[in-house]
């Protein structure tokens, strides 16, 4: 088998335009598994499993993670043009903004694909399959930007990838026809549960690869693709947590990240796209473990600023700030519902943790004015 032909093979349409057909999973010849290749999975294994394991330690990981879910919808959602941001989206969840940003909207949509995704597959004996992608597709477009491309349906057209305005004789990229894009998306269900001996990071990489070339939705394909590594590894238990999103990375290499693909399709260079995949896993998993072991210390110190300066009034301070790990905007009237204290109470507590610089307020609020728990907000933030 030629090397060119690997992934997939360019067949002529009626039109005069060439679409890609893409073979099954995994390619033939196996991938060569040479030292940089090898050297490369073994950092990004051990990256994974020291993150997977700083989950652990967190008293409370439910906290991260939500903040992770959110920080990767919001830089998810910018590769495909959304503008709002991780603070735009906190203090909707604060009540101190309005819900009527249909960019804010979609990250939420983002949020809720992904934790649907999630309880699906933990669901007794429920897998990752077609059926589950069409739901999460459902879920992230409900209401937003593409609600009219047929959420949670494949497509029964031909799609294309390109600049803005290009047509089928000008598009950079042609998926495969509907009739094949069914096949191959059978091929990749299967692949799902292929017992074959590959690494999980490695299968990973193919799906969202393989995903990617098929291009099965009309909008919503990239958001959809850089779920299905998290979605996947969780099911295969790399992951107890949802806590690896390669969006960061992608968008930080945006053209590396479509040069690899392309020359999958064009070359069958599968060897480049995983090495770059697999720098990629190591990369994120090394800052989310850095993130979490950050979180930790800036936890402990500040629970003792508390306790060390309030003394015996620290007990509703203590209750705010474990709040503020989940929601680290907030306003007077949210925290009289948090902590179920009057609004005199409220401002009393928001204004010892501001005495201790551990709440920030936003003097470009005039009314209901937010307050900020600024160390915390910018762990997500300042690895750009």
């Amino acid at each position: 088998m030629s090397p060119s032909n690997r992934a997939g093979e360019y067949v002529v349409r009626p039109g005069g335009y060439r679409a890609f057909i893409p073979k099954p999973l995994p390619p033939n010849p196996p991938l060569n598994l040479d030292d940089e290749f090898v050297h490369l999975l073994s950092l990004a294994d051990r990256a994974v499993g020291r993150l997977d394991a700083s989950t652990i330690n967190i008293p409370d990981p439910d906290f991260f993670v939500y903040m992770y879910v959110i920080r990767e919808a919001e830089l998810s959602s910018q590769i495909e043009g959304t503008q709002a941001t991780l603070s735009d989206v906190l203090e909707v969840e604060a009540e101190a903004a309005s819900t009527t940003r249909s960019d804010v909207n979609e990250i939420f949509n983002y949020v809720d694909a992904m934790n649907h995704g999630l309880e699906r597959l933990r669901e007794d004996g429920f897998p990752l399959s077609l059926r589950l992608i069409r739901e999460i597709h459902a879920t992230l477009l409900q209401g937003v930007r593409g609600e009219s491309r047929q959420p949670g349906e494949f497509r029964t057209t031909q799609n294309w990838i390109g600049p803005e305005g290009c047509d089928l004789q000008t598009a950079t990229f042609i998926p495969p026809p509907p009739n094949e894009m069914n096949t191959a998306l059978n091929d990749i269900e299967r692949f799902f549960h292929d017992e074959a001996f590959l690494p999980a990071l490695v299968r990973a990489g193919f799906l969202h690869a393989q995903f990617e070339t098929i291009h099965p939705f009309h909008d919503g394909n990239g958001r959809i693709g850089r779920l299905l590594i998290t979605l996947f590894l969780c099911k295969q238990n790399i992951l107890r947590q949802p806590l690896l999103y390669l969006s960061h990375y992608f968008r930080n290499n945006q053209l590396l990240y479509y040069n690899y693909l392309q020359a999958v399709r064009d070359t069958g260079d599968w060897e480049a796209w995983i090495k770059f995949f697999l720098r990629g896993v190591y990369s994120v998993a090394q800052q989310a473990s850095l993130t979490a072991r950050k979180i930790i210390e800036l936890r402990e110190n500040h629970r003792n600023k508390i306790q060390n300066s309030l003394g015996k009034a620290s007990t509703k301070a203590l209750v705010l700030l474990e709040k503020l790990y989940r929601s680290p905007i907030i306003t007077i009237k949210g925290v009289t519902g948090m902590l179920n204290v009057s609004y005199p109470t409220a401002m009393k507590i928001i204004g010892k943790l501001s005495e201790l610089e551990i709440l920030v307020g936003d003097p470009r609020k005039k009314r209901g004015k937010i307050f900020r728990y600024t160390e915390y907000q910018n762990l997500f933030t300042t690895n750009e």
